[in-house]
């Protein structure tokens, strides 16, 4: 119990409650997609199976490449990070924003996207 405690206070320490926290680029080929961002700009990755994987930053991952069929438009998926993912989801939903999907699971926690009221989407997460 007291490793699972500790990683929570070091997640804490290494992020910052509803800042910008993570970038996530969707993609067609993950392959060539790796290839092209280690070539271009020396980014490394951790690989989290055939279709995600982590861009590797000086103080761990700073943002992912998804592949999927449909390519996210107007960019990366900016990734906040909270403190209480419910607390964040309430405040959203009282703000005017619309929740896109309901918290979910994954490797490292959990999160929720939503859109803004001008049709921007974000999400949102935090540990398990």
């Amino acid at each position: 119990m007291v490793p699972i405690l500790r990683a929570l206070e070091l997640i804490k320490l290494m992020h910052n409650h509803h800042s910008i926290d993570y970038l996530e680029f969707t993609v067609k080929d993950l392959g060539e997609a790796k290839r092209f961002y280690s070539a271009a700009f020396g980014w490394t990755f951790n690989d989290y199976g055939p279709e995600y994987a982590g861009i590797r930053g000086s103080d761990g991952e700073v943002g992912g490449l998804h592949q999927t069929a449909l390519l996210r438009s107007g960019g990366p998926l900016v990734v906040l990070y909270s403190d209480d993912l419910e607390a964040s989801l309430s405040a959203v939903q009282a703000a005017g924003g619309t929740v896109v999907q309901a918290p979910f699971s994954f490797p490292g926690g959990r999160r929720f996207h939503f859109t803004d009221p001008s049709g921007n989407e974000l999400a949102v997460w935090s540990p398990a």
